[in-house]
């Protein structure tokens, strides 16, 4: 699946367009001091791959963080945003292995499977309990993050306090075949006959060549079907971040630019129920209403099939799309704050 997960290539020129021209402009971001501020390597799954984490004191549970992409990795924007759940949470932002910092130039591309991100997921959530001395963590996955969220969620239960899925990713077929139907809608009432011989011309949906995913993935952005912040913002907020070099910026964008493509012909079309019948531990759904890469009207799968014994809750975003953390940061806080208090008796 190729998401917010690549926020997509739009955003990857402006970030490239930004790191030349507006590089004088940089400044530091300023945060609210916590106790606990680390940015480190850990090696995880053979290579050394990079966590930031940020909290208000160490008494705090652990919230692991997993991005979309592959490649999109959030560490450079996450707290202009979203720094308001250190007041909650010791909040880890991970850079994926082939993702910002963790995306060196001798990456192997080979040791990008499935799998292999699942057992990254399980290593890191044990090196966060052993380096942050807790039992037990939360876990959270946005897009693509919910895919290798969600398998660790099932398969490594007793690690984790409760699953957060942050448009989740449900059956990549019906995503797509959802997504083409409002974009061809769009294209029509713009009137745009080139963009409709454009799209025409792809062979899907659903999408099987990787090339024609991509196409179709850059023309849903064209037409707002993805983003609830614009991409020079987000530029300009990634160059900003302390967190980030400009060399890291190039990796990320190297990162980004990849995508799903190694592994394209292993995760798309995945259909994550078939993958995922059961989670023993509470779970939530955070959805808005205007995504249409993992669509809201596909939630009900996922709430109708899903044994899920220790409840399961979807929370619906009007007016957000596929970032609902950015589309309203405020009510995203106040969400995971409530989940925090419904669930930290589990613990």
């Amino acid at each position: 699946m190729k998401h917010f997960d690549e926020v997509t290539v739009k955003i990857i020129v402006s970030l490239f367009v930004a790191s030349v021209f507006l590089f004088s402009a940089c400044s530091s971001n300023n945060y609210f001091p916590g106790a606990i501020d680390v940015l480190e390597p850990v090696s995880i799954g053979g290579m050394k791959q990079w966590m930031m984490a940020n909290g208000r004191n160490e008494d705090l549970p652990v919230l692991l963080w997993l991005h979309g992409g592959p490649g999109a990795a959030q560490m450079p924007i996450a707290r202009y945003f979203n720094n308001n759940l250190e007041e909650e949470f010791i909040v880890v932002q991970w850079d994926q292995r082939g993702a910002g910092k963790s995306n060196p130039k001798d990456f192997d591309e080979s040791t990008m499977t499935f799998e292999r991100f699942v057992l990254d997921v399980y290593e890191m959530t044990q090196y966060l309990k052993e380096r942050f001395d807790k039992e037990k963590i939360y876990l959270l996955g946005h897009s693509w993050g919910t895919q290798i969220g969600f398998v660790a969620a099932h398969r490594y239960p007793e690690n984790y306090i409760a699953y957060i899925g942050v448009s989740q990713v449900s059956h990549g077929d019906s995503s797509q075949l959802y997504a083409y139907e409002e974009l061809k809608k769009r294209i029509g009432e713009r009137g745009r006959k080139r963009d409709i011989q454009k799209l025409e011309k792809l062979n899907g949906p659903p999408y099987r060549e990787h090339a024609d995913y991509v196409t179709f993935a850059r023309m849903l952005g064209k037409y707002d079907m993805n983003m609830d912040v614009g991409m020079w913002k987000l530029a300009r907020v990634a160059l900003r971040s302390d967190a980030y070099s400009i060399g890291n910026l190039r990796r990320w964008l190297r990162g980004a630019n990849r995508g799903s493509g190694p592994m394209w012909d292993e995760t798309q079309g995945m259909d994550m129920l078939e993958w995922v019948p059961e989670i023993t531990i509470p779970c939530f759904f955070i959805t808005g209403t205007e995504d249409y890469n993992t669509p809201l009207v596909l939630m009900d799968r996922i709430m109708e099939r899903l044994d899920a014994p220790a409840g399961k809750e979807l929370i619906i975003f009007e007016n957000a799309a596929h970032t609902p953390f950015f589309a309203d940061p405020d009510r995203f806080y106040a969400e995971l704050k409530r989940i925090k208090e419904k669930t930290i008796k589990f613990e």
